[in-house]
């Protein structure tokens, strides 16, 4: 015979769960408070005109919206001797992420192929290798890469930027793939092979398909590794052939005129907002990569 729980005990229960609940909804909202504080500042600051900022307050909102700061950092802003605002930078920027990303994932997802369902001797040594890749500094690559551009005469351009890039986020793609297709049945590769299929036929009809996953959680890291850089930027372009974060940096740290904070938060967000659309877009489907076992293993 079953005995139920007194039905004081079940209030209590369940205003304890009510309660815990709202004070968890009160906690990430603290935190998200905290982490949108900046974005809130740097926008409500790139709507103002200078008077405002100098008599107002960090956190006020606009009394005026006015986008001319938007207009400028865009269109007019010197960015050393050129002002011609972040528009020729961004551009820059594009053409070194999209080429870099789709050659990195493609290398990587032929090498995680290669590494798990065609296996060689020395495939552990050789991923273990790349993976070294992964934890190696910025900084201890700049001379070698430097170097290296300069034999290939690449130096200081948007060519030798894409290089850069490919070269060192292949060791994060290969990562990826290898792991994701770790989970793949060897099973289906064999029969593939039994049936006549070559190393490129099963790659680009069986498993290739298979990989959206891996390929999502991929192309978002790589974009937003590469569109945020900024040593390799820095480091290895000069003047017009800067991406968008250096020229960024340029404009905020200008010495000359009247400091324009607003301009500057202006150019903050334009330049931050590819990856923010990215993640916002694309966020679930990062997820869904990461829980389907991209970079598990």
């Amino acid at each position: 015979m079953t005995q139920t729980a007194p039905a004081g005990i079940v209030r209590r229960k369940g205003l304890r769960h009510r309660l815990m609940r709202i004070l968890l909804f009160a906690v990430l909202g603290v935190f998200c408070l905290y982490y949108l504080l900046p974005l809130f500042i740097m926008m409500a600051t790139s709507l103002k005109s200078l008077d405002e900022i100098r008599t107002g307050t960090l956190v006020s909102l606009p009394r005026q919206i006015t986008f001319d700061a938007w207009l400028k950092a865009w269109g007019s802003a010197c960015v050393g001797v050129r002002c011609d605002g972040l528009k020729p930078y961004i551009w820059n920027s594009v053409l070194m992420v999209v080429p870099a990303v789709a050659i990195s994932t493609a290398l990587g997802a032929v090498n995680g192929y290669a590494l798990t369902k065609w296996r060689f001797p020395g495939a552990n040594t050789i991923f273990a290798l790349m993976l070294f890749g992964a934890f190696i500094p910025f900084q201890v690559v700049l001379l070698p890469m430097a170097r290296t551009l300069g034999v290939l005469g690449l130096a200081g351009s948007v060519s030798g930027l894409i290089l850069v890039h490919t070269v060192y986020g292949l060791a994060f793609t290969t990562l990826f793939f290898r792991n994701f297709f770790m989970g793949v049945s060897d099973g289906i590769v064999q029969a593939a092979k039994i049936d006549g299929a070559g190393f490129f036929g099963i790659f680009s009809q069986i498993v290739l398909p298979m990989a959206l996953p891996a390929i999502v959680v991929t192309v978002i890291w790589q974009f937003t590794q590469i569109w945020n850089d900024f040593l390799f930027g820095v480091a290895f372009t000069v003047g017009d052939s800067n991406p968008v974060t250096v020229a960024l940096n340029n404009v905020v740290n200008t010495s000359t005129g009247v400091k324009e904070y607003n301009v500057d938060m202006a150019a903050a967000i334009i330049t931050a907002l590819p990856t923010l659309l990215v993640y916002v877009l694309a966020g679930k489907y990062f997820v869904r990569g990461l829980a389907a076992g991209a970079v598990k293993g």
